[in-house]
């Protein structure tokens, strides 16, 4: 059964590469190679940032604790992570992606869409594109990547995940719903934790299971995720690949070594973060108008507070002072494990926007 919709003609690919970051480190340092690696910190606050299919095998995941991470691989080598390697390895991915297409969303400096419905090769494969994105990748990077290819976006991320690592799946227009219907919902992407064992709960397992819920009755139990969910599971998923992804918000936050509950400890940590973010906000030329404080208490419970003023802002001293008054805004309930601040509403939309208007007077001019 061939999928009813406008869009059943895109081809779309998404390339995501294997344990991204311990790769790079496995690559660079060859007597890791074969051995359990987990970026990240080893310490009673670290956290792992990712870790390599010889750790994997003892359960050891990203966001994992270090402690626990540890507790379950006695062997495990932790690496301090170098974000500026990753950050050079991932544009040369990038720019082998190009050579495909222009049509290229990166999701994170490991995986990207393609959209290679039309692309510079004129393969008319996205399967033999694929394949041979993710040789040249191993060939001229040294990684390997998997890939997911369909006709729509969802499908290529749940599709790439597949055969993982170093394979691909595509999942052609005639296959697209006995595809979902036969997924465990856990795999969609979207579906957490907790959404996951509220649907194993109402007896919702797998695809076919969502499928048969209505949209009202998901909208219900799911608010305006169930709409989602409802689409998803019959393959109807419009999101075009967008090249030029427009930054949200920034933000910096510290997790500390320490519980802290002394409000003086606190202010002297929220200007080390303001001051972090003012570096990034400049760095990628935005100011913003939302400031939220981010505050995870000792028992993993998580708070924001958010004030939007009138103005642009990226200086430390303004974020700092916002910060500081979201902070008062009610009494701690707990001590605290980590603070973030972030400025979201930023000006990048009216900055691409005034480039465009820019670019059209220009032409224009010429024109007439």
């Amino acid at each position: 059964m061939i999928l009813e919709t406008p869009l059943s003609n895109r081809k779309i690919i998404h390339v995501d590469m294997d344990a991204f970051y311990a790769s790079v480190e496995q690559m660079d340092a060859p007597e890791l190679k074969g051995k359990p690696v987990a970026v990240g910190g080893s310490s009673k606050r670290g956290v792992v940032s990712a870790a390599s299919y010889e750790a994997r095998v003892y359960g050891v995941r990203s966001a994992m604790s270090g402690v626990q991470a540890r507790k379950l691989c006695s062997d495990l080598i932790f690496v301090k992570p170098r974000f500026d390697r990753y950050k050079e390895i991932s544009a040369k991915i990038r720019a082998i992606f190009f050579e495909y297409t222009d049509l290229v969303e990166p999701l994170s400096l490991d995986e990207a869409y393609l959209d290679v419905t039309q692309n510079k090769k004129g393969n008319p494969s996205a399967s033999l594109l694929a394949y041979e994105i993710r040789t040249r990748i191993f060939e001229e990077v040294g990684l390997t990547a998997s890939a997911g290819i369909s006709i729509n976006k969802f499908v290529a991320k749940v599709a790439s995940d597949y055969n993982k690592p170093n394979g691909q799946k595509t999942v052609a227009p005639e296959e697209v719903l006995s595809f979902l219907e036969g997924l465990d919902v856990k795999k969609f992407y979207g579906v957490g934790k907790v959404t996951k064992s509220k649907m194993y709960q109402m007896g919702i397992y797998t695809g076919n299971d969502l499928k048969a819920r209505s949209e009202a009755f998901l909208t219900a139990h799911f608010g305006k995720a169930g709409k989602h969910y409802y689409q998803i599971v019959r393959g109807i998923h419009y999101s075009a690949v967008k090249p030029n992804r427009e930054r949200k918000s920034l933000a910096a936050e510290r997790t500390f070594a320490e519980n802290i509950s002394s409000e003086i400890y606190m202010l002297e940590r929220l200007e080390n973060i303001a001051e972090e973010l003012q570096k990034r906000l400049q760095r990628n030329e935005v100011a913003g108008r939302t400031v939220t404080l981010k505050i995870k208490y000792s028992d993993f419970s998580t708070q924001t507070r958010s004030k939007t003023i009138p103005y642009y802002v990226s200086d430390a001293a303004i974020l700092l002072d916002t910060a500081k008054e979201l902070l008062y805004q009610a009494p701690m309930k707990d001590s605290v494990r980590l603070l973030g601040i972030s400025l979201s509403n930023l000006n990048a939309a009216e900055k691409n926007q005034k480039k465009k208007n820019e670019v059209t007077l220009i032409q224009l001019k010429f024109d007439f």
